[in-house]
C-alpha cells in the first residue's frame, strides 16, 4: 500500500481538520494555536483520500512535540488505517531528525494512538492534566 505524504496547507484547516475534529467530537484547536499557523505538520493521503494527519512543534531546546493527530473518522479500511497512522508518526520523527532534536515529546490520552506510539519506539511517561491558559 503506497500512501502520498504532504506538508499541511493553508485550506487543509477548514476544508479536512475541522471537520475531523468536529467527528470525533473535538473542539478544534484554533490555527494561531498550531505550529505555522495551521501549516506545520503532516497529512497522508490515500489516493485522493486523506487519511490522518499531525503537527510538529520545534523549541529552542533539544525538542521536538508532536500533536494535534488526526484521522479521517470516514475511513475505515483495515489494515491501511493503521499503516496511515504508522506512516505519520514515522515521517513526524523524521521531521523532527531533521531539525537536529534528540528528543520527541508526544502527549495524547487515546489508548489506540498510545498503542502506535509506543509502536514505534516511544516509552510511556506518566498519566498527565492538560492545562492551556490563553492570554
Amino acid at each position: 500500500m503506497l500512501f502520498d505524504i504532504k506538508l499541511i496547507e493553508d485550506r487543509d484547516y477548514e476544508n479536512i481538520l475541522v471537520n475531523w475534529w468536529n467527528d470525533w467530537g473535538w473542539t478544534p484547536p484554533n490555527k494561531d494555536f498550531l505550529p505555522d499557523n495551521g501549516k506545520g505538520g503532516i497529512i497522508i493521503y490515500d489516493k485522493k483520500t486523506p487519511v490522518c494527519a499531525g503537527f510538529i512543534y520545534t523549541t529552542n531546546s533539544s525538542v521536538a512535540w508532536i500533536d494535534w493527530i488526526i484521522s479521517n473518522k470516514k475511513y475505515r479500511k483495515k489494515p491501511h488505517r493503521k499503516k496511515a497512522l504508522n506512516l505519520l508518526i514515522d515521517t513526524l520523527n523524521d521531521v523532527a531528525k531533521k531539525t537536529e532534536c534528540k528528543y520527541i515529546y508526544a502527549h495524547n490520552n487515546n489508548i489506540h494512538l498510545i498503542n502506535t506510539f509506543i509502536s514505534n519506539g516511544y516509552l510511556k511517561g506518566s498519566k498527565s492534566t492538560e492545562l492551556i491558559k490563553k492570554l
